[in-house]
């Protein structure tokens, strides 16, 4: 079991950030692995940081990746097959629906408050 963490920093460019940390600051650089649908993500790098407390992980992403719908990439420490994290794209229609569909719930929940809210303003006067 692997006991290195990996915390998001952001994507920039076409290239996902995260920091790779471990409670044993002294190991070896990571040997880190990505996936997308199955298939091995080129160009990783993996940097240990100035002050040598972390490792700077970055992930280019395939132009063949960007596209409609939902695009999951899994990180790995290859060393034991442990899965480490995982980072979600999502774009084009299937993001519009999922928007829409959040925005709509939001305006149900405001008009469920409004109304409790004036309920309970007529009961307390």
């Amino acid at each position: 079991m692997s006991d290195l963490r990996v915390t998001a920093t952001r994507l920039f460019e076409g290239v996902w950030e995260a920091m790779i940390t471990t409670s044993d600051p002294t190991s070896e650089t990571p040997n880190i692995g990505v996936t997308h649908l199955d298939r091995r993500v080129e160009g990783v790098e993996v940097m240990r940081s100035a002050d040598a407390t972390h490792w700077a992980l970055r992930v280019p992403v395939p132009r063949e990746a960007i596209s409609d719908g939902v695009q999951t990439f899994v990180v790995r420490d290859l060393n034991d097959d442990a899965v480490l994290g995982s980072f979600t794209i999502i774009a084009g229609e299937a993001l519009a629906d999922d928007i829409r569909a959040e925005v709509n719930l939001l305006r149900e929940e405001l008009d469920m408050l409004k109304s409790a809210f004036r309920r309970h303003c007529l009961e307390t006067t």
